[in-house]
């Protein structure tokens, strides 16, 4: 009992030193659903943040300051995501690498805009995050009417005179793919047979598959996330069909094959060139590998964003907001996914999507690029 005691006397006074500490630090954070549905990418950003702060700690810090890092679970809600932001600018932190689904990015991004907090988000697609002329915001991934093309030049080419259908799950981000990918077939000369919503977090698709099955539909592309796919490809194969499923990079994610098993085999979707198998990479997925963790989806990119961030922090000599943003545009940074340079609005300007393909065992990997 007294060791016990003693235990929890000296971890009391641990976190009190700590606490003292990370007084001296820059706390930067991460934002993301950390609960919920979509809690598994997530995971993948909170990894990457942690790792990234560790090893640029381990490297010095930030203008002779070591980082702290503050975790924030948005649960993919807007109004937890502004909530959250209005915190974290309430706190004067200066950076965040957040969020991931694009329906909490963006209101998120006007509460940091009027705090001060610059925002990188590692995973947020819809176009419109970058298109409000903010000062504040960038991205170290692509945007869905660059996803939608790539997926569309794909079903074109491989699924020309095939039926098609589209489905979205009325978010901004499934919306907003499902139409660009929709944009881009039509302009291809390809008309869907099918388009149709449903809503995040149904469970119960048997209608929808219904009418894929009376409509003879060969591919059906989903503009939502992983739960969502996994139980629409499942039903679909209880009911029969054999309907090839494709979506975006939602479905980067192994629980997506834990949702579906083997049935998964054969869906599709889009992503950007697997960044664990870059050079860059190497040295980090080893690392990440010995801790047990595969840096999968968005993991890389999270780490990414915090590299920008403290390489332009070090080149603007400050962590303040706006000079960090303002060395972030007119620079050129090394990271983890390869070199990012960005344009006025923060997008970056080297993008390259490919097509993904999902196998029996739970894997996935490339099967084309630039949509061939």
């Amino acid at each position: 009992m007294k060791s016990l005691k003693l235990i929890g006397l000296a971890f009391g006074a641990s976190l009190a030193l700590s606490s003292a500490a990370f007084a001296q630090d820059v706390t930067v954070a991460v934002a993301g659903p950390m609960t919920g549905g979509e809690s598994a990418f997530g995971r993948q950003m909170k990894n990457g943040a942690e790792m990234a702060v560790a090893d640029i700690n381990a490297a010095g810090g930030v203008n002779g300051k070591k980082l702290a890092l503050s975790v924030n679970d948005d649960a993919c809600d807007p109004k937890q995501a502004r909530s959250i932001a209005e915190k974290i600018a309430g706190a004067k932190i200066p950076f965040v690498a957040g969020h991931y689904c694009s329906s909490s990015s963006i209101p998120a991004s006007e509460a940091y805009a009027d705090g001060n907090v610059l925002q990188i988000t590692p995973a947020s697609t819809n176009p419109t995050f970058t298109e409000r002329k903010l000062w504040n915001v960038a991205r170290v991934c692509g945007r869905d009417d660059q996803q939608g093309l790539i997926a569309a030049q794909y079903i074109a080419k491989n699924f020309k005179g095939k039926n098609i259908a589209i489905l979205n799950d009325k978010t901004t981000y499934g919306k907003g793919l499902a139409d660009e990918t929709k944009k881009a077939l039509n302009k291809a000369g390809i008309t869907e047979k099918m388009y149709e919503s449903y809503n995040k977090g149904d469970k119960d698709f048997n209608a929808i598959v219904s009418r894929l099955k009376r409509d003879n539909i060969d591919l059906v592309y989903v503009g939502g996330y992983h739960q969502e796919s996994g139980l629409i490809l499942r039903q679909m194969r209880d009911q029969g069909l054999k309907t090839v499923l494709m979506a975006g990079d939602a479905l980067a994610d192994k629980e997506y094959a834990s949702i579906t098993g083997p049935a998964g085999e054969g869906t599709l979707f889009t992503f950007g060139p697997d960044p664990r198998n870059k050079p860059t990479a190497k040295k980090i997925v080893e690392a990440f590998k010995a801790k047990g963790i595969d840096p999968e989806g968005y993991t890389l990119y999270t780490y990414a964003a915090m590299q920008v961030w403290s390489q332009a922090a070090k080149k603007a000599g400050t962590t303040d907001a706006k000079k960090v943003m303002e060395a972030m545009k007119a620079g050129k940074w090394d990271t983890v996914i390869g070199p990012i340079e960005y344009d006025a609005k923060g997008d970056i300007k080297q993008i390259d999507y490919v097509v993904y393909k999902w196998d029996a065992k739970g894997n996935y990997a490339e099967i084309s690029g630039n949509g061939t």
